[in-house]
């Protein structure tokens, strides 16, 4: 008796997902719960475990766009005995040559290789296949010498030195043929992800439905600074987390919304929806694209809270881990271009919020300070923010205060 795997339910406004990769192959045996293939939605990835153990038979193929509720597999009823047996290879034929077929079957007594040997999982062999690297120069570090996802990922492509073109010989006229480009000329196309169609559609979407602008400061980040230098250590020890720059400019942000509500505000029909309330949306770089998750009522979170739950999101982000529910919702948004090395942007609104600020790279400029020239450690802010529901009075007070609270951060301590 077999059990049909099938596309869940994953969310409300989810139709349809991508089966990216299989964590099994066809005819293996498979554990109850025990993961056997990547789904992703346009809003985030997730696992497909096996509802019951037995081997695995594999309908769907990596690539394909899937509704909810769509066969993925099937998994027939039998042990691993059953499935090895599967998979057992052919018998060497046999040969009056006996020095022919020696080395084969000491090579098989001994255990040094057989049929998993060089073999690549199907998630390794993806990433080999974008890499475009031969399975077969590498050597496995799996089980029997299978070739897993991480060697794939550490796995460099190594080119043997190309030999020079032959000069075109040259036409009995006095004009010289035009030589050919020199170098690789190769092209690869990837299908655009789900995620990553729906990243597209929403900026663009922002971009012709917001009367969008951008406004620009500068901060003194030297308070910051020295108070992390001091502090940073006694902090880490007792909270376990280090003090990053995120969580003050979460605090700031916070204290600002509360003043200027507007900024925290959303457009929904005809109606100004303004929230009590602030989840921060932070903007982090996942392998499969930007990724938004949101820390739930940042408003009443400590410094060492903050860090915590940028800390635990970002490395879910990079895990691909994210639920949806980690990632709806979010009343303002915060982005850092500056680990890049961003000097300035503007940053494109998270729909349907009506701001983000984008925080950029730190550099030591000249500064004017009671008359005298300075270096001072600077980093512009801006601060993108939609027309129809933030006048400029609004915008500009808000980033001022930003500016404010992070150049005299006892500001966010006292609350002042």
């Amino acid at each position: 008796m077999s059990v049909e795997i099938k596309v869940p339910t994953v969310g409300e406004s989810i139709s349809e997902v991508t089966l990216s990769q299989w964590l099994k192959q066809d005819g293996d045996y498979v554990e109850m719960d025990e993961n056997i293939a990547e789904l992703e939605s346009d809003k985030a990835t997730f696992e497909l475990p096996a509802e019951k153990a037995g081997i695995l038979r594999i309908v769907a193929q990596e690539g394909d766009t899937l509704e909810i509720g769509a066969l993925v597999a099937t998994i027939e009823e039998g042990g691993a005995s059953a499935a090895a047996s599967e998979k057992k290879p052919e018998a060497p034929k046999a040969t009056e040559n006996v020095q022919d077929s020696a080395p084969i079957a000491s090579a098989q007594a001994d255990g040094s290789s057989n049929y998993a040997t060089g073999t690549a999982s199907p998630a390794a062999a993806k990433i080999l296949r974008e890499k475009d690297i031969d399975p077969a120069s590498l050597k496995g570090t799996g089980k029997d010498g299978r070739i897993t996802k991480e060697d794939a990922e550490k796995a460099d492509k190594t080119e043997a030195p190309k030999a020079k073109p032959a000069e075109p010989a040259k036409p009995a006229t006095t004009a010289e043929a035009p030589k050919a480009p020199s170098g690789s000329r190769n092209e690869r196309r990837e299908k655009l992800s789900s995620l990553r169609k729906t990243i597209a559609k929403r900026l663009v979407a922002v971009k012709n439905e917001t009367a969008m602008l951008t406004t620009f400061n500068e901060v003194n980040m030297k308070p910051i600074m020295d108070l992390r230098a001091k502090y940073k250590e006694i902090f880490k020890e007792k909270h376990g987390v280090g003090l990053g720059f995120m969580s003050f400019f979460t605090k700031a942000v916070c204290t600002a919304l509360k003043e200027w509500r507007a900024v925290n505000a959303r457009i929904d029909g005809d109606e100004i929806v303004y929230s009590d309330f602030v989840d921060v949306s932070i903007a982090v770089s996942a392998p499969k694209g930007l990724v938004v998750p949101v820390i739930r009522n940042a408003d009443s979170l400590s410094l060492h809270e903050i860090e915590k739950a940028v800390i635990d999101l970002a490395t879910k982000a990079r895990d691909n881990k994210l639920t949806i529910e980690e990632m709806t919702g979010g009343t303002f948004t915060i982005t850092n271009g500056g680990v890049f090395g961003s000097m300035m942007s503007t940053p494109i609104i998270n729909a349907p919020q009506s701001a983000i600020l984008g925080m950029h790279n730190i550099i030591e400029r000249p500064v004017a300070e009671n008359g005298q020239v300075v270096i001072r450690p600077m980093m512009y802010i801006a601060l993108s923010y939609d027309h129809r529901i933030i006048d400029g009075r609004e915008s500009v007070s808000f980033l001022v205060r930003v500016k404010q609270l992070l150049e005299d951060p006892a500001r966010l301590l006292l609350e002042i």
